[in-house]
């Protein structure tokens, strides 16, 4: 998760995530390298005293500085439209999970297994335990398995919200009287955080996402007490 002096994105527990951070690196190499070049001719520009009496309507120039910016934007395109085409695929997922964005709380549904549903709303910080994370963590947090693929659905009862885990390179909006979807195969155990993206009223700040991600025979054992 996120601390309070981290400035790069969080820590990736998904191979789409991995994927948003190397695109996320490479546009990143590409900017620094033109706005090297580009303030080094300023620079040169602003101590050179001569002028060039050729410059002035030179085809040449005017090519090259067209072409070159064409260039590096199919550098850019091109894995852009590759991670696009990645993030909305769902190949044959083995869960489905349904979450409902309401005023101001998160309910989850496993339509899967016998339509297990509960309602996960934020603890509040005068119950928080000490080693809680203050306004992140839920009463009832969202139980999947690990290294599967996941199908998540989202919508409304509302209005709009959005359902965000960073850490996991997902970021739906929840819209009234649509389904969203979208997909996640989490290749780790652990716990990720997440709130809601889409300023949805008054208590927008307060209603957290929290995924606990366990092994197969620990989800199935979950889905057994439920």
């Amino acid at each position: 998760m996120a601390t309070w002096f981290n400035i790069n994105l969080q820590e990736s527990a998904s191979p789409l995530m991995e994927q948003l951070i190397f695109f996320h690196d490479h546009s990143l190499l590409i900017i620094t390298m033109i706005t090297v070049m580009v303030s080094y001719i300023m620079a040169s520009l602003f101590f050179n005293s001569f002028t060039n009496r050729f410059l002035l309507e030179n085809q040449t120039i005017e090519m090259i500085w067209t072409i070159i910016p064409g260039i590096v934007l199919i550098f850019i395109a091109l894995p852009s439209l590759r991670l696009l085409y990645l993030l909305d695929e769902t190949k044959m997922p083995s869960i489905t999970l349904k979450t409902i964005g309401h005023q101001w709380y998160w309910s989850y549904e496993y339509s899967d297994f016998n339509n297990i549903e509960f309602d996960s709303f934020m603890i509040p910080s005068n119950e928080n335990f000490n080693s809680d994370f203050r306004l992140l963590e839920v009463n009832n947090r969202t139980i999947l398995p690990f290294k599967t693929q996941i199908r998540i659905l989202v919508t409304a009862a509302d209005v709009l919200h959005s359902w965000a885990m960073p850490s996991l390179g997902v970021k739906i909006d929840a819209n009234p009287g649509r389904l969203n979807q979208t997909s996640l195969n989490i290749n780790r155990p652990g716990l990720f955080y997440g709130q809601c993206s889409e300023i949805c009223g008054a208590v927008h700040s307060f209603m957290p996402i929290v995924i606990e991600s366990v092994h197969k025979n620990s989800f199935i054992n979950w889905l057994n007490q439920m």
